[in-house]
């Protein structure tokens, strides 16, 4: 009789993930509408709804709503685009009301760059203050002394070393 195959599966990538809202109607206005995230499926009966991230099938977000609890938890995504969106981003959330933010959830502008990986990234929240992120890793050499700063450093920096 052969063994079982016991090694775990290689994992490929994150399929999904859910987050927690108050109102159910208020995030899918938020996420269908402002971020254009597909509707996969709402389930009024449970007060939740999938959405696809990544084109059908690929990876979804599910949405939970709990009601006006005194606690909830707060938890971060982070969605990948391309470099020119995510570049775009702050004035695309500025024109539907919602404040860019960097690193440490501060107001800003543009996005920041995080050296070790390296990304480009900006930070926003939704309705509940979940933290989200459009980011896109770029294909250029990491460097972690950089920290997280501003985009516009970071394209300085490579024009000096130029």
């Amino acid at each position: 009789m052969d063994k079982p195959n016991l090694q775990m599966p290689a994992i490929l990538g994150l399929f999904e993930t859910h987050l927690t809202v108050s109102s159910l109607r208020r995030s899918l206005e938020f996420y269908r509408d402002i971020l254009k995230l597909e509707v996969a499926t709402v389930i009024e009966s449970r007060q939740v709804a999938f959405l696809w991230t990544d084109g059908e099938k690929k990876s979804m977000l599910g949405l939970w709503e709990t009601g006006s609890a005194p606690l909830r938890m707060r938890l971060h995504i982070a969605l990948r685009t391309s470099l020119e969106d995510v570049v775009a981003s702050a004035a695309a959330l500025t024109a539907h009301g919602v404040q860019p933010k960097g690193f440490n959830g501060e107001p800003m502008d543009e996005p920041v760059v995080v050296g070790w990986m390296p990304a480009v990234s900006q930070y926003f929240s939704d309705p509940d203050g979940h933290s989200i992120e459009f980011i896109h890793v770029l294909e250029e050499a990491a460097d972690t002394g950089f920290g997280v700063k501003p985009y516009s450093q970071w394209l300085s920096r490579q024009k000096a070393a130029v």
